[in-house]
């Protein structure tokens, strides 16, 4: 031969964080093949995944693995002639179907991608944390936007026909209302597929008090950072993602303040109706109330006149 040639040897290592069934599931899915067939490369024993290679095509199959969490290392191929026959029995002895050590013998597409592909109308894929905080905001921009058009035909419909309008309104509310719902599932399922969980877990929203904090993990928990079970991680945040979440974040924010000033203010004003309205049906206490009652002006000098006897003016 006239170059050198180089082979792929994998044991069973794999890189630092890297799940085994995670490994497995992405190593089945690069060759294209089953689980079951993927279950022997993990025996510990060096197997040769790929032979005779070129050093171009030797880092790029094992830039692959690499992407698919396996920890692979390159060994030089010995320059050994061989004949045809003895080319066929190694082959045959290769490809034997009961021996642990039969690598899958698919050939790999290509590398794998190091970020996936965004796809926002779809269950698959994966978004980060910032990228759900993003296109959360402006799903509810354009949802209010829409709404805002609705409303406007509504009120042209109902100025002409008032049964008409609030059908046509009604039915253009639900359709919104749908359409929105759909959405907001999609983006929380790649969210869900980025941490690692599977998408029917975003069904909790719907179980009382666990829903009112789920969505909360939702936007906290950080994702996986290699390749897992759903694809390779999200492309990196461009700068419209980072503006846009966090306006998001402070409109949050300032929603949260808004929601608790509001909720002390209904109290206030519960407590002091209710204290009123026991104050004017006489079931308050003067302990309750604390109210300095001042004399009248000259009221001892009154007194005292009203307690001295009259003067007899014949007396006098």
């Amino acid at each position: 031969m006239s170059d050198n040639r180089f082979k792929i040897v994998f044991d069973g290592t794999l890189l630092p964080g890297v799940d085994i069934n995670t490994a497995k599931l992405n190593l089945a899915a690069l060759y294209k093949s089953e689980v079951a067939a993927i279950e022997r490369l993990f025996s510990g024993q060096p197997v040769a995944l790929k032979r005779d290679l070129s050093q171009i095509d030797a880092q790029a199959y094992l830039q692959a693995l690499k992407n698919a969490g396996i920890d692979a290392r390159l060994e030089p191929e010995p320059a050994i002639e061989l004949n045809l026959s003895e080319v066929r029995d190694h082959v045959g002895a290769v490809t034997e179907p009961d021996s642990p050590y039969t690598p899958p013998q698919v050939e790999v597409a290509g590398p794998v991608p190091e970020y996936a592909l965004l796809k926002p109308f779809g269950v698959e894929g994966r978004i980060g944390r910032l990228r759900f905080l993003a296109w959360s905001m402006v799903l509810c921009l354009l949802a209010m936007t829409v709404a805002g058009v609705f409303a406007l035909i509504g009120l042209a419909l109902v100025s002409t026909d008032s049964t008409a309008g609030l059908i046509m309104g009604g039915i253009l509310a639900f359709i919104l209302g749908v359409v929105f719902l759909i959405a907001s599932v999609l983006i929380s399922i790649q969210r869900l597929h980025d941490i690692g969980w599977s998408g029917w877990l975003w069904l909790l929203n719907l179980v009382p008090f666990v829903g009112s904090f789920f969505p909360l993990l939702l936007v906290a928990l950080p994702g996986t950072s290699m390749t897992n079970r759903y694809g390779a991680p999200p492309p990196p945040n461009s700068t419209a993602v980072k503006v846009l979440s966090s306006l998001w974040l402070v409109l949050i924010a300032l929603m949260i303040v808004g929601a608790m000033a509001g909720g002390i203010s209904a109290i206030q004003d519960a407590y002091e109706n209710t204290l009123e309205s026991r104050y004017q049906s006489g079931t308050i206490t003067t302990d309750e109330i604390d109210i300095e009652v001042e004399p009248p002006p000259n009221s001892t000098d009154d007194a005292a006149e009203q307690a001295q006897p009259p003067v007899d003016s014949a007396q006098e």
